[in-house]
């Protein structure tokens, strides 16, 4: 079996790991059911231990606070309400700012984006299709849920480009996939028919490319 780290499965680190993979999947398989404390729990924990590999692998405090506060979101998110999902978006809210700061402290460049033209490609891709999503969720969310999602849309986009400025291709893989989990999860929750047969898919996909972002980009910066 390949494992991250050096050592057995039963080592600090790659326990860790398991168990956020072992916590994701159990919420993979609770997401039909209605919210309860053990659906908070197991989303909650799929991210809380890619914060607690973060520490003990002595990764930058950075990543751990943004994973922390992602948690946090998960918690919040894996509830029902407006309230619930206010807290939540203010929490990755928090977790963008941060891994925005991390990326910049790692040593990014935008001077990087107009040298290798791909990255800028993606970059421009990137806040395109943000544009376009933000246009279709301002014509159809409550006045007062407007601002937050302006200031949300805009913070995940700066993660992606400042993703891009690192020499880290899991990082970056794992920013595209954040931002593709977010674009589902919006459309699923403001764009689709309460009844939609597609709504159960879409949950799984937010949820699967949520964390592999997560884990990706948790990765990328203790491997590298």
């Amino acid at each position: 079996m390949m494992l991250p780290f050096p050592g057995a499965a039963t080592d600090t680190a790659n326990a860790t790991l398991i168990f956020s993979a072992a916590a994701a999947l159990l919420y993979l398989f609770l997401l039909a059911t209605q919210p309860s404390l053990f659906r908070t729990i197991g989303k909650t924990l799929a991210v809380a231990f890619l914060a607690v590999l973060a520490i003990v692998q002595g990764g930058p405090l950075l990543l751990a606070a943004a994973l922390g506060l992602s948690a946090l979101g998960d918690a919040f998110l894996s509830r029902e309400g407006d309230k619930a999902f206010l807290a939540g978006l203010g929490s990755f809210l928090a977790a963008h700012l941060v891994y925005i700061a991390l990326f910049w402290l790692s040593g990014g460049s935008f001077d990087i984006l107009t040298a290798q033209p791909w990255r800028a490609g993606i970059a421009i891709v990137m806040a395109v299709f943000a544009l376009f999503m933000l246009a279709r969720l301002l014509r159809v969310v409550a006045p007062d849920m407007r601002l937050p999602i302006v200031a949300y849309v805009a913070a995940i986009v700066a993660m992606g480009i400042a993703a891009l400025t690192l020499d880290n291709v899991f990082v970056i893989a794992g920013a595209v996939l954040f931002i593709a989990s977010d674009a589902i999860l919006a459309a699923e929750k403001f764009l689709m028919a309460s009844l939609s047969p597609r709504r159960r898919p879409a949950r799984i996909a937010v949820w699967v490319l949520y964390y592999a972002a997560q884990a990706l980009i948790t990765l990328g910066f203790l491997l590298a």
